[in-house]
């Protein structure tokens, strides 16, 4: 049973999660340890972490709205395949006996961290492809299957989906890294959503903890929002990949 201290705690970790992930990502590697440093088992701790942060992700779409205008065919392609990952990712993680799940929790918390470390070669190697796109792109069907891989993913622990996402996009997808990355919100959007809705009947949501948690993360991601151009996103990076080390020694150990 989880006490008015708790409950604190939770709020101040959603709320520095919020802004990490309005500045450099990779907040759930802070939400995601301290639930179940709390007492909550790993797989309910993990799906009320999704559930939770599904405002966040309808957040980043909605402000991202204008590049998505002359991008419909690609959402009609996308969209889909985001949802039939998450659903396929959420499925996949309520088969999981909670005793594996801990067991894979380390392995994927390292994942995410790699993925963060990476995040910045990512963005360059990008952002140079987009900048020499070719007269003849290739089809936007090529990005359909890898999309829907990284869905799956992102239905089952979801740590990293927004780097993954992009990644795919960009080696995929021929334009600018302004519109891959609104592209990248809605799916990223799709995938949790769905994913969120389908834990809210699998009866492992703690819902006062993902009501302060989404409240956190929100006034989070405001908050980043302003201080997005005091604080230096790589500085915040590596003390949340120092953060996801550590916490990943310490399953292990444990």
């Amino acid at each position: 049973m989880l006490n008015f201290s708790n409950y604190i705690i939770i709020a101040l970790a959603s709320l520095a999660a919020g802004a990490v992930n309005s500045i450099a990502g990779g907040g759930t590697l802070i939400t995601f340890p301290v639930l179940t440093a709390l007492g909550i088992p790993a797989v309910s701790a993990n799906i009320t972490n999704t559930v939770a942060l599904c405002p966040g992700y309808l957040g980043g779409s909605l402000s991202q709205g204008k590049d998505l205008q002359n991008q419909k065919k690609r959402l009609w392609l996308y969209i889909p395949a985001s949802i039939v990952g998450g659903l396929l990712g959420g499925i996949l993680l309520r088969i999981t006996p909670e005793g594996l799940f801990r067991e894979l929790v380390p392995y994927l918390i390292l994942l995410a961290t790699a993925l963060l470390v990476f995040q910045p070669i990512v963005r360059s190697y990008l952002t140079k492809r987009t900048e020499t796109v070719g007269a003849q792109p290739r089809s936007d069907l090529w990005g359909v299957v890898p999309v829907g891989i990284a869905a799956i993913y992102g239905g089952y622990f979801g740590a990293g989906l927004s780097i993954i996402v992009l990644a795919v996009l960009g080696i995929t997808v021929d334009d600018s890294l302004t519109q891959l990355n609104a592209l990248k919100q809605t799916i990223a959007l799709g995938t949790n959503l769905t994913a969120g809705l389908f834990f809210v009947f699998s009866g492992k949501v703690v819902w006062s903890v993902a009501l302060v948690m989404a409240i956190g993360a929100l006034l989070g991601g405001a908050l980043g929002g302003k201080l997005a151009g005091h604080v230096k996103p790589a500085v915040l990076r590596w003390m949340v990949v120092v953060i996801g080390l550590i916490v990943a020694t310490l399953y292990f150990i444990r």
